[in-house]
C-alpha cells in the first residue's frame, strides 16, 4: 500500500533530526553526570552510547521503509 507524499515527507524528516538530536541528547547526559559526579569520562560515554542509538534507529527506519517498498 502506497504512503501518501505527506507522511513520507515527515518520516524522512524526522530522519534528518534522529541522529543530530540523539548525540546531542547523549551528551548532555554524559555532561551533566560529569558534573554532578566530577569526573570527566562519561561525556564520552554517553555521547558514543547517543551516536550508537542514533544509528541503531536510522537503521530500523530504514529496513522498514525497504520492506515496504519490496510488497
Amino acid at each position: 500500500m502506497k504512503r501518501p507524499f505527506i507522511i513520507l515527507v515527515g518520516e524522512y524528516t524526522s530522519l534528518a533530526f534522529l541522529l543530530p538530536i540523539s548525540t546531542a541528547v547523549g551528551y548532555g547526559i554524559g555532561y551533566m553526570l560529569d558534573r554532578s559526579f566530577g569526573t570527566r569520562f562519561l561525556t564520552w560515554v554517553f555521547l558514543l552510547f547517543g551516536i550508537a542509538g542514533g544509528f541503531i534507529q536510522l537503521v530500523r527506519q530504514i529496513q522498514k521503509d525497504t520492506k515496504d517498498d519490496g510488497d
